[in-house]
């Protein structure tokens, strides 16, 4: 009989951490590739620049961010450094981890500066929530899908 309970104790053990592991297990793989971002997002940026100096004060801007399934980027918009319209264009590259996370790193030959970012992608791929990582810098941005995947116009 305590041979028998303590099968069953250790069977129902085994059983609770299986479903413990599980869900941990999926949520950590959720599928996202560098493919996943692959077309044109709209992106609207906020925040404040603390330095350098030149660009300190508030920020805002609006972008277009095209995104190549292989990891380059482009960005083209327009941008207000604290009252101060700037419109440019950057490149970088782009890394996205299976848990729908990702960075990139752009660089703007106009502003002479090299951002960096973290990304989650939300809503089914749909959209980018965005923190820049630079020091002097608190902006975050949303990003949305332009058109649907698969578009004819992507």
């Amino acid at each position: 009989m305590k041979r028998n309970t303590t099968t069953r104790a250790l069977a129902l053990a085994a059983f609770a951490f299986a479903l413990g592991v599980a869900p941990m297990a999926k949520a950590d793989n959720k599928g996202c590739s560098l493919a996943t971002l692959k077309g044109t997002w709209a992106d609207k940026d906020t925040g404040f620049i603390t330095a350098p100096p030149q660009f300190a004060g508030t920020f805002a801007a609006l972008t277009v961010e095209t995104y190549d399934g292989n990891g380059n980027v482009t960005f083209s918009g327009t941008a207000s450094l604290n009252g101060n319209i700037v419109s440019s264009t950057a490149k970088g590259t782009y890394t996205v981890n299976p848990d729908c996370t990702g960075t990139y790193t752009a660089v703007n030959p106009v502003l002479g500066i090299t951002a960096h970012a973290v990304f989650v992608i939300a809503d089914s791929g749909n959209e980018l929530q965005i923190l820049v990582t630079d020091p002097g810098t608190v902006i975050s941005c949303i990003a949305r899908r332009q058109f649907p995947a698969g578009d004819w116009r992507e």
